[in-house]
């Protein structure tokens, strides 16, 4: 037996609100959408992970999920003129990372990160 994927699930009346945030500036395609569920995604192979934290690291809350991008700078542009608040960051990490907070439009914390 083996873990294929992990999905996150977010609690929403209003899923259309997705899109600003996950499709348009971080990318994603809408890979389905049944109405009661719109899920956003990509085809590139990504490894399976779950973290537990008591802290984000640097004494940062534990944001509700992390998102590797290969380019930092151009989402973090996205971000602000998306009208998303920065709510921390962007900063370089002594453990290799590069990264800022920022709440989607469900108030979940997002770290967005590149690792260098």
């Amino acid at each position: 037996m083996g873990v294929k994927r992990i999905v996150a699930n977010i609690d929403t009346k209003d899923a259309a609100a997705a899109k600003t945030f996950y499709q348009d500036v971080l990318g994603l395609d809408m890979i389905m959408d049944h109405g009661w569920i719109t899920t956003y995604g990509t085809q590139e192979r990504m490894s399976v992970q779950i973290s537990f934290a008591s802290e984000g690291g640097g004494g940062t809350p534990v944001p509700d999920l992390s998102i590797e991008v290969d380019d930092l700078e151009t989402v973090l542009e996205g971000m602000r003129r998306g009208g998303f608040r920065i709510e921390y960051g962007p900063v370089l990490e002594p453990w290799g990372v590069q990264r800022f907070f920022v709440r989607d439009p469900f108030g979940k914390l997002v770290n967005i990160l590149t690792h260098l």
